[in-house]
């Protein structure tokens, strides 16, 4: 089919999304901003708390798993005087985009207290920001509260704003993902940023969905996610029965119906689905061996499998690492639906696509250096 019909699509959908946005902007909570510098506004986080702080702030750390990141999202990375231990770390593998683009520039910072929200009171008073964020994952045991954020707040005396960090694997979790980043926003002043964010995730989604929903049933393709990361690089049995990107090119998630967050399926239950395609989230080559793709490669069980047998077996870039990557999973979706359907995605480039996500999300392309991290393997057939 003719490229120019997705871009149609794509434009339209872009159009619906950012009217949604406007009218979505003024359920966020936030207050009425007083003016001038100096002045301050009153907002309500993620957890129905009514805080007051300066409007814009001049100073902020963030506190939590992607907290960081989302202040990226919103091209206010250079309000950060602070950050924790994560950001400080040289990883064998650097799995999150924003690292990658402005990494230097974190690990100079001062530190504000170890990863996944374990603050320290005393040094970020030392080094007082206007204004604290801080998130975590609904569900996990790296999530955050109101009760938590009084008593950071008591603590330091310095405004703390939370939220839920969210994610795209179900209306619930995406809801919470716009308004936290809504809420980040209503602080920063950047409220139009934060609308475009969700405008541009909404039609990609869409441009994604449209490209293969006439599919009939019977020729869908099915397909299987191993090798997820979660807290961790994970082994083959590591999945997503709710894996977004097979929902929005319209594939079947071989292991669809087991919930929708993380999951570790029986061994006999993969050999036994058999998927036509499987594709390996490539944090897993942090574990011994290669992780899922060693798997595959010595388990005769897995070796029967005929993805594995067919050369159907695909990289995929880790999407979770210090939290959900969105500008990750949506470049993987890409790639997959053009693996899986080819003349739907005929004029799609991934790599490119990547580059052109990564560019708007963090105002850099880095395709190139997050493949090389993992060694190349990304957005193409893994040789077994």
């Amino acid at each position: 089919m003719p490229p120019f019909r997705y871009r149609g699509a794509l434009a339209a959908a872009v159009l619906a999304a950012l009217v949604l946005a406007m009218l979505a902007a003024g359920c966020t909570g936030t207050g009425t901003v007083q003016g001038g510098t100096g002045e301050t506004v009153t907002i309500t986080d993620g957890f129905g708390r009514s805080v007051a702080v300066p409007s814009p702030p001049e100073s902020v750390v963030c506190s939590g798993s992607g907290c960081l990141r989302y202040l990226v999202y919103l091209q206010s990375q250079d309000l950060a005087v602070g950050v924790d231990d994560q950001e400080k770390k040289d990883q064998v593998m650097e799995g999150r985009p924003y690292a990658l683009a402005y990494g230097s520039q974190f690990k100079d910072l001062p530190l504000i207290g170890e990863f996944r929200g374990k603050d320290d009171p005393e040094k970020i008073l030392g080094i007082g920001p206007q204004v604290i964020f801080k998130t975590g994952s609904t569900g996990t045991a790296y999530s955050t509260s109101g009760p938590e954020a009084d008593k950071l707040q008591e603590k330091t005396g310095i405004p703390v704003v939370a939220f839920p960090y969210g994610s795209l694997r179900s209306d619930a979790e995406k809801a919470e993902m716009y308004a936290g980043l809504r809420t980040m926003g209503g602080v920063l002043d950047k409220q139009d940023r934060a609308e475009e964010v969700i405008a541009y995730i909404e039609a990609t989604i869409a441009d994604l969905e449209s490209r293969t929903a006439d599919i009939p049933e019977v020729e869908r393709k099915t397909a299987y996610i191993g090798g997820v990361s979660s807290a961790g690089a994970h082994g083959i049995i590591s999945t997503e029965p709710a894996y977004p990107p097979f929902h929005w090119v319209n594939a079947k998630n071989a292991a669809a119906g087991l919930g929708t967050a993380h999951a570790d399926v029986a061994k006999e239950a993969l050999v036994d689905w058999d998927p036509e395609y499987i594709f390996i989230d490539l944090g897993t080559i942090q574990m011994e061996s290669d992780g899922a793709i060693g798997e595959l490669k010595n388990d005769p069980a897995l070796r029967g499998l005929s993805a594995a047998k067919e050369g159907r077996v695909y990289g995929v870039l880790p999407y979770n690492f210090y939290s959900v990557n969105y500008e990750t999973i949506l470049a993987d979706a890409y790639f997959i639906g053009k693996t899986l359907y080819p003349d739907r995605f005929a004029d799609i480039d991934p790599e490119e696509k990547a580059d052109e996500i990564h560019t708007f999300f963090i105002g850099k392309p880095v395709f190139d250096d997050h493949n090389n991290e993992y060694r190349n393997l990304g957005f193409r057939e893994i040789p077994l």
